[in-house]
């Protein structure tokens, strides 16, 4: 199969031998008996019927578009490759589109367009198993994914640190959260074999293997491409799917060329279908018009779209119809360019622990917008053994507010909870002069934990005794 790589070091393949994929029967074992039981909408599961030609449709109960009152709907964008804005207008029949309720899995032009870019961007193409929905961002997509397919009690894999929005999902289902170790290369796949080789006779393995490859939150991180392979090699040893959760995946601005996806190392698997990928416009277009979109086996997105069509009906087709008009004037290359601008952009803004150096242990991130740094709350190594050593909760929450400055502890993405010296600190937001002041104030703060860490083991004698 021949690769060719693009200028932004994203890959895409020609045409080639067809991919081998698992059989729409094989994701009856991983569905959830939630997702089992729901039952398709009466009414949205026929919409498609309404598009076979000579059809007069008396099935939905939609609105009559002559009673809105919008003509017209025009707005500003910045050009992907100058300084320059564009008026974008939507009006006529694609007004009529966005004003009007829409098939649950998106609206088709926009699908069109999303397929598109997966093809450009992890050289799949249509015709292998997969296909794509759209969603109220990605964590409604990755919430309804959960439900759909993690019964209560459950086993699942979780990377640990882990994102802090989806620990509440897997407890709200009281499952078992298997921590997978992660380091600044990513998921550690070798913890991930000793845990599923070592894992109990007789008790049902995870299904699932939740992971944030680029630019992690919260640390920050990028798994490797050879870390991605063994994953993948593990989830068809052991049979589980992997939740590729990327919204970080177009802010990535390290030295190494881009990493493969999951969603496109799987072209040299044996067979795919074992990734559900989500993605999110959030950070590169507006977190607030809230689009985002899985891909994966059509069984599985299928079993997503059942629960939105009971929930929330569909993502609005107006926000969608704003974005595809956004998309298509762009095109795949001017949104190439748009995306490499926002990586520049955060790829300056990762400067903010510079002054904190004695004081914490970092990795540089090479995506995203999170630094996560290690404090070494004692001078003398020695004092390892003082729990305060090991604990940032009550130093960020407590002594380092006080001094002005908010961060979040660590302990908030470890899934079973626990002690950690680490820090979670975003970069996005902030200019120059506030980074300034706040690794100051950070700093402040651990040297005043040192003092008091230092006074504490003088009360105690272990000072003294160290010193003998």
């Amino acid at each position: 199969m021949t690769k060719i790589s693009e200028p932004n070091g994203i890959f895409h393949h020609q045409d080639g031998p067809s991919l081998k994929r698992l059989p729409d029967e094989f994701y009856n074992d991983f569905l959830s008996d939630i997702a089992k039981n729901r039952r398709p909408s009466p009414i949205r599961s026929l919409f498609p019927l309404e598009k076979t030609p000579g059809v007069i449709s008396l099935l939905a109960g939609k609105p009559n578009s002559l009673t809105f009152p919008f003509t017209s709907l025009s707005f500003t964008a910045v050009s992907p490759t100058s300084s320059d804005e564009t008026t974008l207008t939507i009006d006529g029949a694609e007004l009529q589109l966005g004003l009007q309720y829409s098939a649950t899995e998106g609206l088709e032009p926009l699908l069109d367009w999303l397929h598109g870019l997966q093809e450009v961007n992890h050289g799949r193409k249509r015709g292998e198993g997969w296909r794509i929905s759209v969603g109220c961002g990605s964590q409604d997509l990755i919430y309804k994914a959960i439900n759909a397919m993690v019964n209560p009690g459950d086993s699942v894999l979780v990377e640990s640190p882990a994102y802090a929005g989806v620990i509440p999902m897997f407890v709200s289902l009281h499952c078992n959260q298997i921590e997978v170790e992660t380091d600044a290369h990513g998921i550690c796949s070798s913890s991930l074999r000793t845990t599923l080789e070592q894992w109990p006779a007789g008790k049902p393995k995870p299904k699932v293997l939740y992971t944030v490859p680029y630019g992690c939150n919260p640390t920050g991180m990028t798994a490797t491409t050879d870390r991605r392979k063994e994953v993948l090699q593990l989830a068809r040893e052991h049979n589980f799917i992997i939740l590729e959760d990327d919204p970080y995946f177009y802010l990535y601005y390290g030295k190494a060329p881009r990493y493969p996806s999951y969603f496109q190392l799987e072209l040299e698997e044996p067979e795919a279908g074992r990734v559900l990928r989500f993605d999110s416009l959030s950070k590169i277009l507006s977190a607030g018009i809230r689009i985002g979109f899985a891909t994966g086996p059509k069984a599985l997105l299928n079993a997503i779209d059942q629960h939105t069509a009971t929930s929330n009906l569909q993502v609005p087709s107006l926000t969608q119809i704003i974005v595809f008009r956004l998309l298509q004037s762009w095109g795949y290359d001017g949104f190439a360019a748009h995306v490499q601008r926002v990586s520049e952009f955060y790829r300056e803004k990762r400067g903010m622990v510079k002054h904190l150096t004695g004081l914490a242990e970092w990795s540089s991130p090479e995506a995203g917008m999170f630094f996560w740094f290690k404090l070494l709350l004692a001078e003398d190594p020695t004092a390892a053994s003082d729990p305060a050593h090991n604990d940032s909760e009550a130093v960020i929450r407590t002594r380092a507010f006080e001094n002005g400055v908010l961060a979040l502890p660590g302990t908030a993405f470890i899934p079973n909870g626990g002690r950690t010296p680490y820090v979670r600190a975003a970069f996005s937001l902030i200019g120059e002069e506030d980074v300034e002041k706040a690794t100051q104030r950070l700093r402040e703060t651990i040297l005043q934990e040192r003092a008091a860490v230092a006074a504490r083991r003088v009360q105690n004698g272990i000072a003294v005794a160290a010193a003998a």
